[in-house]
């Protein structure tokens, strides 16, 4: 079994692959799963249909893709409420700046007036 040169040529071994080192990783390549011939009719296990599966698949993919729009709008909504909440306390900041200042120019007023009534 030497080529030529004193090397071993290559052989085809059938290696035969376990559950920790399959023979492939391609489940297409992989022996199908056999169903054991012992259980009785009617068992507890039904048979497993494709049918309705593309349907639930997409139904699952569509919702893990609306996923994160939720999410951004749900996180959009609060920072909406915190810039409301967020306006209202600036509003009211000069509301009472405002009324300060007015009641500061109506004791100048009431000041002058009395001056004035003095004289």
């Amino acid at each position: 079994m030497t080529a030529g040169l004193g090397v071993m040529s290559p052989t085809r071994t059938k290696r035969i692959g376990t559950i920790d080192r399959p023979q492939t990783h391609d489940p297409r390549n992989q022996a199908p799963m056999i169903t054991p011939t012992r259980e009785p009719v009617g068992s507890a296990t039904p048979d497993v249909t494709i049918i309705g599966a593309n349907d639930s698949r997409q139904n699952r993919t569509r919702e893990m893709q609306l996923i994160p729009e939720a999410l951004a709008r749900a996180h959009m909504h609060d920072r909406l409420r915190e810039a409301e909440v967020d306006r209202q306390a600036v509003r009211l900041v000069a509301a009472r700046r405002m009324q300060r200042r007015a009641e500061r120019a109506s004791m100048r007023a009431r000041r002058a007036l009395a001056m004035a009534v003095m004289q």
